[in-house]
């Protein structure tokens, strides 16, 4: 395996790290989501100590924590010469912990408490593989915690432009593709990242556009595309669990209504420059023709850099960062049962354990004959049941990893042969 990349802190604090970046590369059950360690000459105790004193260590700043992820996404991301752009993937997903925490937050309504965790995730836009989260933000009682100085408590939409900008700075070699759910339909934001010369894909609601002239809704658009057979075949996509056809066609709209805006209460429309963009319709389809998805996608990427069929597999990805969540959540870390008391304690664990997913994806893309023989390995370690058409799963992976790596530290210390004499003591046990 590659050498991690390290956080720019003192010596003690670089080593300390590491450790716990390996002492997150497994899949726990949901009742031991405390801090592990590999079975070393150091006691548990001296490591719970030790993570604990990290996570609690003001020196340990979260800009710094980032900077390891933020490497290895630029790295693998500059690296791929198959694509003239990148993907961001912006998210945001609700942390409800089973151990109440000090500085927790109310988030909607009276009992909706918990942090609030906003994450931009890199995506490859060659294959859609996970590089690496690029920023994080947790919204806490006492404000944001973020992997960006200065970043402000503000709605989601609102945080998007200042981590649009924040990216120009990264060191990427090509643009940068931002991709955000319907939640971004706003024509107030899409206008003001427009003027600010950024490139976006947001899925859209049904809305009112000038199309041929003309002021139609996009769902009517969608349907009239059907009608005149503009819609091809552009290969294939998984439809909850199932494979489906993926079929796209492409027209130009123009948004040119005032923006609805709310503001304490307070509803008024905002006028605003006409805003011309491509309006990708995606549909999922059976064999038989029958629909079983339409997404509604707006961009202003230019059609000689990126094609209808390229935004469609972009969007499709979007999925990735919700994989990552459930990385994090309930398919490997179980952050939600961490027994961290603050927010910062958890904002900074939370950037060690991306670390461990990065590395964990890192492995899984890698298609050369060891990794995939290590991969392979690693499953059997886990012990999981994984489809055919899905062999490695990074959960599966999680898993190995973390008991391959015991194996490794355990015969530093101990013999192997030693080790097959002492489980003969086992009932009923044969060990050859």
């Amino acid at each position: 395996m590659q050498r991690i990349a390290i956080p720019p802190l003192e010596l003690r604090l670089q080593r300390r790290y590491l450790k716990m970046v390996q002492g997150h590369l497994h899949s726990v059950p949901k009742l031991a989501a405390g801090m592990s360690a590999l079975p070393g000459v150091s006691s548990a105790f001296a490591a719970t100590q030790g993570a604990w004193r990290f996570l609690n260590n003001e020196q340990v700043s979260l800009s710094a924590l980032v900077e390891p992820l933020r490497k290895v996404g630029l790295e693998r991301a500059n690296a791929d010469d198959s694509v003239d752009f990148a993907l961001l993937v912006h998210d945001w997903c609700k942390l409800a912990f089973s151990h109440p925490k000090s500085d927790e937050v109310q988030l909607t309504h009276e009992s909706d408490v918990g942090y609030e965790l906003t994450t931009a995730l890199l995506v490859s836009a060659a294959n859609g593989s996970p590089l690496a989260p690029m920023e994080m933000h947790l919204k806490t009682a006492h404000g944001v915690l973020s992997t960006r100085p200065r970043t402000r408590n503000v709605s989601h939409l609102e945080q998007v432009l200042p981590t649009m900008k924040a990216a120009l700075s990264w060191g990427l070699n090509k643009p940068l593709l931002h991709v955000i759910d319907r939640e971004a339909d706003s024509v107030d934001h899409l206008r003001r990242w427009e003027a600010a010369g950024h490139l976006y894909l947001i899925r859209g609601d049904s809305r009112i556009v000038k199309w041929q002239s003309a002021s139609v809704n996009t769902a009517k658009v969608a349907q009239q595309l059907r009608q005149q057979r503009k819609f091809s075949c552009v290969g294939t996509a998984l439809y909850q669990g199932s494979p489906a056809q993926l079929w796209v066609a492409e027209t130009e709209v123009v948004l040119y209504r005032p923006a609805q805006k709310n503001v304490k209460g307070v509803q008024y429309s905002l006028p605003g420059p006409r805003l011309t963009l491509r309006l990708i319709v995606v549909q999922l389809r059976q064999g038989n023709g029958k629909l079983l998805a339409e997404w509604l996608l707006l961009t202003n990427a230019p059609a000689n850099l990126i094609t209808a069929e390229k935004l469609a597999y972009c969007y499709y990805w979007r999925w990735r960062i919700e994989s990552l969540f459930k990385l994090l959540k309930s398919h490997g870390q179980h952050l939600e049962s961490w027994q961290q008391m603050t927010g910062m304690a958890i904002a900074r664990r939370l950037l060690v354990a991306a670390m461990a997913c990065v590395i964990v994806w890192k492995l899984q893309a890698d298609q050369s004959p060891q990794a995939q023989e290590l991969k392979t390995i690693l499953v059997r370690l886990s012990g999981r049941q994984t489809k055919r058409t899905t062999p490695h799963t990074a959960p599966a992976l999680l898993a190995g990893l973390w008991v391959l790596l015991s194996m490794l530290e355990l015969l530093k210390h101990v013999d192997l042969n030693r080790l097959k004499r002492l489980a003969k003591a086992i009932p009923y046990l044969n060990t050859g």
